[in-house]
């Protein structure tokens, strides 16, 4: 079983929107997929709540009660929606559970000086220290051509972590979340922008340098 993680202890960031745009992905894909919502805020479980009958099954659970103890045995990948403000043994607890862990970071001056802490701290962690987790960053919500997304693209490049795609701020991603659906569940006409964007970040995790 794949276990991916979208985590970052800055709150705010687009977690739970990249989780479940993840889960809708390989829900379409034919795979079994289970959302694991670690946050009270619950928003990756709304999300579900939306999603249409006649979409891909994806399994919901409570993990912030229940943990994982409901995971059905025949799931192929499981994408964790872990809570911000996850530090010390609670970050070290939800790092255990991951193979993978995707940070999302905003461009904004706030979020960047946030998010690169957040990874200092990430990156001392055991499981990630010794390579048993493989970690990958994302600029999130971008509008191309400015300068604070000038600043978050070179932050991110002299990061010694993976940056593997730039996913812009658009409505589509309103469109689909407030229908339980995924970007790639939208009309090609009006979400092949977005599609393209995710490529890299789809690519990376179906190749080796994902897995540890």
């Amino acid at each position: 079983m794949r276990h991916i993680m979208v985590l970052n202890a800055k709150g705010g960031c687009g977690k739970s929107t990249l989780a479940t745009t993840l889960a809708a992905y390989y829900a379409t894909r034919g795979r079994t997929v289970a959302l694991a919502d670690y946050d009270p805020q619950a928003s990756s479980t709304d999300w579900l709540a939306e999603r249409p009958d006649t979409a891909a099954p994806i399994v919901g659970l409570h993990a912030w009660e229940d943990g994982l103890k409901h995971l059905p045995r025949q799931t192929d990948i499981l994408i964790m929606d872990p809570p911000a403000r996850s530090y010390g043994k609670e970050l070290n607890d939800l790092v255990r559970r991951a193979d993978t862990i995707i940070v999302p970071v905003l461009p904004s001056g706030i979020d960047i000086k946030a998010s690169l802490r957040f990874l200092e701290d990430l990156k001392a962690v055991g499981k990630i220290e010794r390579r048993q987790a493989k970690l990958a960053v994302v600029a999130n919500r971008i509008h191309p051509n400015t300068l604070i997304f000038d600043e978050l693209d070179a932050h991110l490049r002299r990061l010694h972590v993976p940056y593997i795609a730039t996913l812009r701020e658009a409505q589509n991603y309103i469109r689909a979340y407030s229908r339980g659906l995924g970007i790639h569940e939208l009309p090609e006409y009006l979400a092949w922008p977005d599609w393209e964007q995710w490529g890299p970040l789809i690519d990376w995790l179906s190749s080796r340098a994902s897995r540890p």
